[in-house]
């Protein structure tokens, strides 16, 4: 009997633990999104092609299905060029959805000699490395949401990418069913709140922090917007989809008084802190795991604005 219950209890552990993304894996996807070769993905070039290719990928490898089409990665035109966001699904037991959302592009390089290349591994390889983090930490499992990963372009030349998808008329039925939105953006630091904790924009507007609180995981901790003053809920990508009245919110960990790397040619693997990445990921993973169409209902309160 004794060994029955072993082998039950090793059974469940394995059931249990069988996604938890690891610190090597984190590693490799992020090291090579910010990688010198990706020449700081800067939309309208073919380094910034080359890693919406790369996210492709990794979401082949994940067995995701397509948002639209026969690709992963859907056009959108920006400066007579075609440039790409990049879009995977996986099908839950509900057609509601779960978006996870990143955007990948960053701001190029310099002329001048020496560092040249703003690697951009915060900024935001950090928040597409979470993203696939969790596709990963999905791959095998059967969740209540269907989850829907995008990896938007042209962010850091006014959010091109994320305005173009919102507003892909083929994506419309999808877009309806999403329950909520997380969009991931510079989250490759402890926060000021400490380890496995992370902030959201616009916990004002909505009851989504408190959701995700009572359902949170392996001592995850969302907090309040700690800079409310610089209306960063508006001035990032889940912006587009709060236009459409979806529930969309941001999620960092960068803390804005002290960080010396934004948009400067530092901002690469060094300042990432790989163990709290990989802990916030799996810890978004068995929050995200409990949450149901019964449990979680996020809504907008009337102090948000739409336009």
């Amino acid at each position: 009997m004794k060994n029955h219950y072993l082998l039950f209890a090793l059974v469940f552990s394995t059931v249990l633990y069988s996604q938890e993304v690891s610190k090597d894996r984190i590693f490799t996807v992020l090291s090579a999104l910010a990688s010198d070769d990706m020449k700081g993905r800067e939309i309208g070039t073919p380094q910034n092609d080359s890693a919406a290719a790369y996210i492709a990928q990794r979401f082949k490898e994940n067995n995701l299905g397509y948002c639209t089409g026969d690709s992963y990665l859907i056009p959108f035109e920006y400066k007579g060029k075609v440039a790409y966001n990049v879009c995977g699904i996986q099908k839950g037991k509900s057609d509601q959805i779960l978006a996870y959302s990143a955007h990948f592009d960053h701001i190029g390089s310099t002329e001048k000699s020496g560092d040249n290349i703003y690697n951009g591994a915060d900024d935001n390889a950090s928040g597409v490395t979470l993203m696939i983090g969790l596709s990963d930490y999905f791959k095998t499992t059967d969740p209540a949401f269907s989850m829907m990963y995008m990896a938007f372009n042209g962010e850091e030349k006014g959010m091109k990418g994320s305005k173009a998808i919102a507003e892909n008329p083929l994506l419309t039925e999808k877009h309806a069913k999403i329950s909520a939105l997380f969009n991931f953006e510079m989250v490759a630091t402890v926060s000021q709140f400490g380890p496995n904790a992370i902030y959201m924009t616009g916990a004002e507007f909505s009851d989504l922090d408190e959701l995700l609180n009572t359902n949170a995981a392996t001592g995850l901790k969302v907090h309040p917007d700690p800079y409310i003053g610089q209306q960063l809920f508006y001035r990032s990508d889940n912006v587009s989809f709060v236009k459409k009245k979806i529930i969309a919110h941001s999620f960092s960990t960068v803390d804005m008084n002290v960080a010396k790397h934004y948009h400067q040619l530092n901002d690469d693997i060094n300042v990432v802190n790989f163990d709290n990445l990989t802990a916030l990921i799996n810890s978004f993973g068995r929050t995200f795991q409990k949450l149901t169409t019964e449990n979680f209902t996020p809504k907008y309160n009337d102090k948000v604005s739409f336009k």
